[in-house]
Formats: C-alpha cells, sequence, structure tokens
C-alpha cells in the first residue's frame, strides 16, 4: 500500500521542516491520529486530503487508501505588517464564521426564497448558502472598516528617518567630504568593500619638536572588525608622504603611536609674554583641563614669530636668547585653587635667525586638575635689528588613563607638516576598507570573522550585533541566508555601503536585502528573507461552483503617457567612488521616460544593469 501522512510545519517553506509517514494500512484519519498520540495541535491546523480540504468532523469517516496522501498544515500566527496583533478582530472573524451560515438561512426564509440555485445541475447550491456567504463578505468588510489590519512599515528612501536631522555624510556627501568630528551622529557601520572618510575619535592637536610641527590625528573607521586596503589623501596613497605614519587599532587594541586623550586649551591664543621691567606680568592662569578629569602631563608651545636674532654691522645674524617661566596651581572642579603655585620649568631658547622658531615643552605631574600661567624673564630687545619677540602658543592637558572605545576599528595617523602636506590635505584622510564578519554553517556554526561583500552575511550581522537588533540566532533564518549567498555569490551580487545616519533596523535590513532582490519578513518572531525568484506556483481551478456570484472581475491596466518604458539605477561606482548612474530597458522600449530609481549599497556597474533591467522587466 502506498499512502502516507505529511505534517508540515511551515506553510512558507513547506520543504523545510516536514515529516514524511507512511501508512501501511488503511486507516482513518482520526484513528492515525490517534495512534500516534496526537489528541490536539499546539498550533491552528488544517487537515488536507489528496489535496482537498477535510473538515474535522469527517476525520473520523474519511479512511485513508491505496495512493492517499494526508497533509496536516500549520496555519502562520497573525500579526499584520508591523509585528502587531489584534485579538478583538480575531475574536469577531470566529464569530462570523459561525454565525454567517444561521444568518444566510434566517435571511432566506425572511425573503421567501427556498429551493435551489441551477436544481437538478451538479452546480445546485441552496439559497441559504448563498445567502451565508453574502452575510460573511459583508461583516468581514464591516469587521476590516472598524478594525483596519496594520499597515506594513515602508522604508523611507532618506539616509535617515528617526532621531534629529543627520549630519551630511562624509563619504556619501561630495561637498562635506573630508574628517570632522560628527558630534551626536552614529558611529558608522560599514558592510562589503567601501571608501570611507573617517570621522575623528579625539580632538587633533599638535606638537612641535625641532621646529617641526607634528600633527595628530585619531579616526573611526567603523564598529566591528575591518581589512584595510589602502589609506589616501585625497586621490593620493599616503605612502607617497614620507612625512606620514599610520596605525591601525584593531577593537580592543590601545594606540601606541600618540596619546589620544589630549585637551587643548582654547584661551591661550598667541599672547606676547613680557618681563615685569617691559610692564608684563604672568599670562594666565589658564584652565589646562576640565573637571572630574586628571591630567598626569601639561604641554605648552612657545613661538618665536620673527626668530631670535640680531642684526650686526657685518650683515650678519647674531645669537639671541629668551628665558621665561613655567608655574601650574591645583584647582578643584569648582575652579578653586586647592595648592601653592610650582615652577614646572625655568626654561630657555638660543638662536640666530628670522625664521619663526616654534618649540613644546611637555612637564611631568602629580594626576589632578591644573592651571597654567607663563612669565618672561629677560627684557625684551626692541631694537628694529633684532627679533627678540615671544609668544604663547598652546596649553595642552594629558589626561591619565588608556580611553576604552569598545568594539570599533581606529586609525591613528601622525603627521609632519610640510609643502606637501596642507592643512586642508590633512583633513581629507580616506580608506578603502573591507569588512570582516563571521559566517554560519549549519555543521560548524560561526566561523572567526573573515572578509565579506556577502549580502547575507550581512543582513545577518544586522540581525545580531549589539547596533543591531540583537536577536539570538534561533530568531534568524540562517538556513535561508546560506542558500542565498551561493545564489548571490554565483550572480556577483554584493552589498557595499556605510550606514552612517540614524534609522531603524528595519530599514537597514531592508536596504541590505534590496541589493539582492528580496525583502526581509517577520514571521512567528523570525526574521525571514525572499528573494524574487521563479518559483513553482500552485495551481486551482475556478468555476461557477467555488467562485461567489458576481465577485469575479478582470481588470485589464493599460499603460498610459507617464508610465516608465525604462529605469535608471543611480549607484556608487566602486571604480572611481563617486555617484554614477545605469540606464536598462527592455529590447521594444524606446527609453524616454526612465524611472529613477537609487540603489544603496550596489558600487558595481555590472549588479545595477541587472538590477535595472530586472526593474524595467518587472515593470512590464
Amino acid at each position: 500500500m502506498l499512502a502516507c501522512v505529511v505534517m508540515m510545519n511551515n506553510p512558507f517553506q513547506p520543504e523545510r521542516g516536514r515529516e514524511v509517514m507512511p501508512i501501511a494500512q488503511m486507516i482513518s484519519v482520526q484513528g492515525w491520529l490517534d495512534g500516534e498520540g496526537i489528541v490536539e495541535f499546539d498550533r491552528p491546523t488544517i487537515c488536507l486530503h489528496n489535496g482537498r480540504a477535510l473538515l474535522r468532523t469527517d476525520w473520523s469517516a474519511t479512511v485513508i487508501g491505496d495512493g492517499d496522501v494526508v497533509s496536516f498544515i500549520a496555519l502562520p500566527h497573525g500579526g499584520g505588517g508591523g509585528g502587531g496583533k489584534n485579538p478583538l478582530k480575531t475574536v469577531l472573524s470566529i464569530a462570523l464564521m459561525v454565525a454567517a451560515p444561521a444568518l444566510g438561512g434566517a435571511l432566506a426564509g425572511s425573503l421567501g426564497l427556498t429551493g435551489s440555485l441551477f436544481a437538478g445541475t451538479a452546480f445546485e447550491i441552496g439559497w441559504g448558502t448563498v445567502l451565508g456567504g453574502v452575510v460573511s463578505l459583508a461583516g468581514s468588510a464591516l469587521i476590516n472598516a472598524v478594525i483596519p489590519s496594520p499597515r506594513p512599515s515602508v522604508p523611507s528612501m532618506s539616509f535617515s528617518s528617526v532621531g534629529a536631522p543627520p549630519a551630511p555624510s562624509p563619504t556619501y556627501s561630495l561637498s562635506a567630504q573630508g574628517n570632522e568630528a560628527r558630534l551626536g551622529q552614529p558611529i558608522p557601520v560599514l558592510y562589503g568593500r567601501h571608501l570611507i572618510y573617517p570621522d575623528l575619535a579625539s580632538h587633533p592637536y599638535q606638537e612641535f619638536l625641532g621646529n617641526e610641527q607634528y600633527m595628530f590625528q585619531l579616526h573611526v573607521i567603523g564598529q566591528g572588525e575591518y581589512d584595510l586596503e589602502k589609506v589616501r589623501i585625497e586621490d593620493t596613497p599616503i605612502a607617497s608622504f614620507e612625512e606620514v605614519e599610520t596605525e591601525i587599532i584593531v577593537p580592543g587594541g590601545s594606540v601606541t603611536l600618540f596619546e589620544t586623550d589630549v585637551v587643548t586649551a582654547p584661551e591661550v591664543a598667541g599672547q606676547e609674554l613680557l618681563c615685569t621691567a617691559d610692564g608684563g606680568d604672568w599670562i594666565g592662569p589658564f584652565t589646562a583641563n576640565p573637571a572630574a578629569s586628571q591630567a598626569g602631563n601639561l604641554g605648552i608651545d612657545v613661538i618665536f614669530p620673527r626668530g631670535l636674532y640680531y642684526a650686526n654691522d657685518a650683515g650678519g645674524l647674531d645669537t639671541r636668547s629668551l628665558q621665561w617661566d613655567v608655574q601650574a596651581r591645583s584647582i578643584d572642579d569648582d575652579g578653586a585653587a586647592i595648592g601653592s603655585w610650582i615652577t614646572l620649568g625655568s626654561e630657555s631658547y638660543s638662536a640666530a635667525t628670522n625664521t619663526s622658531q616654534r618649540q613644546s615643552f611637555k612637564y611631568v605631574v602629580t594626576p589632578g586638575r591644573y592651571e597654567v600661567r607663563l612669565q618672561r624673564l629677560d627684557t625684551k630687545d626692541a631694537s628694529s635689528r633684532a627679533g627678540h619677540e615671544i609668544r604663547w602658543g598652546a596649553l595642552r592637558s594629558y589626561l591619565d588613563g588608556a580611553p576604552s572605545f569598545g568594539d570599533i576599528t581606529l586609525l591613528a595617523v601622525k603627521m609632519r607638516a610640510t609643502d606637501n602636506l596642507s592643512q586642508r590635505s590633512s583633513r581629507m584622510i580616506n580608506c578603502i576598507v573591507t569588512r570582516r564578519l563571521p559566517i554560519w554553517d549549519s555543521v560548524t556554526g560561526w566561523s572567526a570573522p573573515v572578509p565579506t561583500r556577502s549580502i547575507a552575511w550581512a543582513f545577518a550581522d544586522a540581525c545580531r550585533s549589539q547596533y543591531g537588533a540583537k536577536l539570538a540566532d534561533a530568531r534568524i533564518d540562517l538556513k535561508s541566508l546560506v542558500d542565498l549567498d551561493q545564489t548571490w555569490v554565483g550572480r556577483g551580487d554584493e552589498f557595499n555601503g556605510i550606514f552612517d545616519s540614524s534609522m531603524t533596523v528595519w530599514e537597514a535590513l531592508n536596504r541590505i536585502a534590496r541589493c539582492g532582490r528580496a525583502v526581509p519578513v517577520l514571521q512567528g518572531g523570525v526574521v525571514r528573507i525572499f528573494r524574487d525568484a521563479a518559483q513553482t506556483l500552485p495551481i486551482a481551478m475556478f468555476g461557477p461552483r467555488n467562485i461567489v456570484k458576481g465577485s469575479f472581475k478582470i481588470q485589464y491596466i493599460m499603460p498610459g503617457e507617464e508610465t516608465a518604458d525604462s529605469v535608471t539605477v543611480t549607484f556608487f561606482n566602486a571604480r572611481t567612488w563617486k555617484p554614477d548612474e545605469v540606464t536598462a530597458a527592455l529590447p521594444d522600449s524606446a527609453i524616454e521616460k526612465p524611472a529613477k530609481v537609487s540603489l544603496f549599497g550596489c558600487t558595481g556597474e555590472a549588479q545595477a544593469q541587472r538590477e535595472s533591467l530586472y526593474m524595467a522587466a518587472d515593470n512590464r
């Protein structure tokens, strides 16, 4: 005997998680359930006998014969597009389903309708049944009007849909490209391979050594781990600048190239130092570090804007010297002094040059909060033949402790200012990086992070990560991602994009999936992803017997003057790292009214061309 019972737990993906049990002898449907110990199903379940729905009242009378197939299919739990459920609507729908047949019979009697339609034919149907269907349709319409179904969320086309208005993207906005501190904006999350102008992780500062200016900048590449392919200043590889040093700091690592927690006092801005004999006094005090911080080192810059020299009668330059004192005093968080003045250094400098001189000095102090003052000790030579001027250029405090940046990859850059490196170009540092993500396998589980441009594992990371949905693995359809990843890799589909503005996780998932011609779906608390592809569709026959009278309509929608005949896709081209576009149309289209579509995360022209052609065909 060839017969079987199929238990399907997922109606959306019937090929998964199903059990096929052979039947050795003839038995009723209810008898088979009793033999398996199934008293009741834990979810709403329907029974199909050879493809036809079987009511529970008929389970005992229906026998599973040779060649029969009985399927038990668990129905999905509702919840609407937004994930919310409405118990009241469910209760009313059940009540309507129970009451409609009775109300239909009563209504037929009150109208004097007896007998049947199509009497004596295979399509004979009673008036009570017909009017019961009318009651059911009218009641359903009333319930939907009073308690409408929740609408599915539609992803915003802007780069930010929540929170405060976003700052311009330093990568995607050409007018805003550069390195800056974007206060209050999200730390970037990058997937795939992409160019990025990294944000500043701390305030840049500078020091002078041997009259050479060194600039120190700490940048945030993004959350997570990355492979660094190139570091550039504008379009020039950073290797072309011999005066630049870089260091990559992996998540959890520490910066060794320079100190990162440095505060520069804004009050110090080139004040001239004079001794008391010249009518001068102490300059300051100025607060070195903010409240609730501990400085372990203090630093100052002094500038000799005209150099140090005396022009002698022979036309040469004689040496001149300068002396000054540096003092500091402990203060509390309110700025009140809690200690006496201590001398950090009695400094002097000599030179015979008319070139501007700049020097930095650094002092070790007991950790605390300080204010600093400076005074010149020698008399200024005011002769027009002398360069004998000193100014206080900067005050810095180097805070104690190693700051923790969390799960973030950093780029530290130390630059020596030269003719090759201007102030503007020093803020045009950019990198080409590839995101490292774990890859899931049904046997071995999650791998160590590896460089990848996969749509599937970017989607999984957005679901699992702390900056994403923070979902457990059981709430992600990982098996579908494995299958889809093979499809996308074979086609050459990738996701290469940067999320650097506020948005919902669902919107981010939609953008990632869109690059693979897919959409995310929340089903029973599990995030699934479905790709638009050729599918085997169920086939059913419709006729007068199973169509409500007057409900069948055919509507033909013809193209109008505004109907697009082609599609133009805008994408970020990886060859130029600039916005680009491609236009595609079917062979018989004129390309006169293209629809504009932005494909975020696409950086390949071939992929953009495929997607634009797909959308053009889909519009047909």
